[in-house]
Formats: structure tokens, sequence, C-alpha cells
């Protein structure tokens, strides 16, 4: 098998331009859509809202990769990174080092791309880790970097990446490439080209032992925020988790070869469509707020903690609508009290009904598109 990487014309990926001109011009409308009802939304619920991106992104970029993280912890780590009220819950290294790396990343979007950021980013994302011989640096080992599955007596090898001696000036062009891809540079590219290019070009170099595709995301984004000259909140991970065998097979299918046409427009479209569900976030937190607006002094204290925790499951919401027993096991209160609340929140528009008997689901009233 032959990788890209041993092609006679690496690292010099070639794509259709034409391909993608419809849809840098999508991004750049929506990105400046998003900008605009980001100004509807009041500072405390800005902050909140930040937070909440942020903790998202950073908790399904780890679920990409089949780490599960405990969301308060992140949100807490990220809270307290910004400066924001949050509990004093002890934070594990694997949430703390996630989350200062996805608050550097939004901070830090316009500084230049060096070895010691990345470098910088891997310390922070191995915290606490012991099973590696290199942190905080690239790999140095002899064996060969294959991304494999299977059995062990008879692997599938999906990839095998550039072998450790090549890595530090594989890396030395990586962010040669990156710097001036910029605006303004030698190598301009524009936004969703550059993005998926440094992405697709990252990963296929494996530099780490460990957290490439976790960095190599962080770089898109990056990526991203210089291309609109401010920090995106985009929800790529989000997106990308929620359809990773694609994104898998992706990667797969383009790791062998420089023109990567057929990857940027996958890659270009999962954008869009992560800026679409960061505008629906946007949207959520906006009726949130109206939500509670009109309910302010009409609940009862097991109203308002069941309405609090519905709007932490997020858009999705619970899965299949809120049910009774759902209720009972949020506030621990008997049937017949859960009977009268929901009728009352039902009656006070704050929730709507669906189904019959044990059917009967409750989902909160306001309008957001979950499409």
């Amino acid at each position: 098998m032959i990788w890209n990487w041993q092609q006679a014309d690496w690292p010099h990926f070639t794509y259709d331009r034409k391909a993608l001109d419809s849809l840098e011009a999508q991004f750049l409308r929506l990105a400046g859509e998003s900008l605009g009802a980001f100004k509807h939304v009041s500072e405390d619920d800005k902050n909140r809202l930040k937070v909440e991106l942020i903790s998202e992104e950073a908790l399904q970029t780890s679920k990409i990769e089949g780490e599960i993280l405990d969301r308060d912890s992140l949100q807490s780590s990220i809270g307290k990174q910004f400066g924001i009220q949050t509990d004093h819950r002890r934070i594990p290294p694997a949430e703390q080092g996630v989350a200062a790396m996805m608050v550097d990343l939004y901070k830090s979007f316009d500084a230049p791309l060096t070895h010691d950021t990345l470098f910088e980013w891997h310390r922070m994302l191995m915290n606490g880790r012991q099973d590696l011989r290199a942190v905080g640096a690239y790999r140095t080992h002899a064996d060969p970097m294959q991304v494999v599955s299977g059995a062990i007596h008879d692997p599938t090898v999906h990839f095998e990446a550039p072998p450790s001696s090549r890595i530090a000036a594989e890396m030395k062009a990586f962010i040669e490439f990156f710097e001036q891809s910029r605006e303004g540079q030698s190598q301009f590219l524009p936004a969703l080209a550059r993005a998926g290019i440094a992405h697709l070009y990252f990963v296929s170099i494996h530099p780490f032992e460990d957290g490439n595709g976790r960095i190599g995301r962080a770089i898109a984004e990056k990526s991203l925020a210089q291309s609109l000259g401010h920090p995106t909140l985009i929800a790529l991970a989000y997106t990308i988790e929620h359809a990773r065998k694609a994104y898998y097979d992706k990667l797969e299918r383009y790791n062998k070869d420089t023109d990567v046409t057929g990857w940027l427009t996958y890659f270009a479209e999962t954008i869009l469509e992560a800026q679409d569900n960061t505008r629906k976030r946007i949207e959520f937190i906006i009726e949130k707020t109206k939500l509670y607006d009109r309910l302010r002094g009409k609940l009862n204290e097991r109203q308002q903690k069941v309405i609090e925790r519905m709007f932490r499951e997020g858009i999705d919401g619970f899965k299949g609508g809120l049910s009774a027993e759902n209720y009972i096991a949020i506030t621990s209160a008997p049937r017949t009290t859960v009977t009268r609340d929901l009728n009352d929140l039902v009656a006070k528009g704050a929730l709507t009904k669906t189904g019959q008997l044990r059917y009967t689901r409750y989902h909160l009233n306001i309008a957001v598109d979950r499409r």
C-alpha cells in the first residue's frame, strides 16, 4: 500500500477550487449570521453559551477517540479558566487537560502555530498519562505508527504514518504550510480549504504517540477562527462525532493520494453542518432566556429543578421526551404530585405534551429548529 506521504508530490495537496467555491461563500455567510444572532444574547448568556459550546467540543472530540469524559467537570474547569463562577469540584486529569487545551485554542486562536504550541497542547491532553514514552514531544519510537483494527493475529492496517525519523522535518514543513496559507501570505488558501488540508495533513503525519486526532481537529478550528478573525465556537467535533464512521471512512479513503477534492468537499460540508448546529444552540439559549422570563416566580422548587435539568440536556433534550418516571427520578416526588406538576407546567406553557397514558412525553415549549 502506498500512502499519501510516499507520493512523489507530497506534501503538495491539490484540489478543484470550483468544487468548493459555493461552499466557501456559504461558510462566510453563515458565519456572519451567527455573529449577528450572538449580538442578541445577554453577556451572562454569552458566557454561559461559551462554556457550554467549548465543553461540548471538549467532550465530543474525546468521544470520537473512544474516551468518555464527565460533562460537569469539563464545564466547571472551563468556567474557572474564564473566571466565571463555578462549583468547587475536583476535576479529574483528563477533563482538566482537554479543557485547558480548548480554552487555550479559544483565547490564542490568532497566535502563530508553533512546535511549542503543539507540545503544550499535547502535555495538556496527556495530563495524568503514565503509559507514553514522549509527552509534550514528537514521537521517537522505531515501531511503525499504524492505525489498525481487527484481531491481533490478523490486523487490518487503515493507515501507516511516516517513520519517527522523518517527523522533525515533516512537522517543520507542516507549520510552514499552516503559517504561509494564512490570509495575506504567499500560499493563501480560503477558509474551508485551509482547515480541511491542515487537518488531513497533520493526521497523516501523526507526529505524537497519542492525541493526534484531537489536536488535528483543534488545528482545523484554529484555522477557521483565523480565517474569520474571531473565535468560531463552531460545533465541529460535535458534528463529526454524530457521524463518526463517515469521518473515519473519509480519512481512510483520502490518505493515499495528494488530490484531496473529495476530502475537502466532505470536510467543508461537515463544517457547514457544524455552523448550523452552533446556530441552533444560540437560538436555544435565546429561547431558554425567554422561557425563564415568562415563568419567573410561577414555578415551585420541583418544577424549577426539572426545567433546569431539561435545559441541561441541551438542544436534543431527553431522548424521546421527558416522562413521569424522569420527573420522579429528578425530584423524588410521589406520582400524584408529579401528575399535578406536569399538568401545571403544560397549562403555564412551559412544556408541551405528546402521547397518552404510559407513552405520554413532555418537551420544552421553545421555538428551536431540532432538525
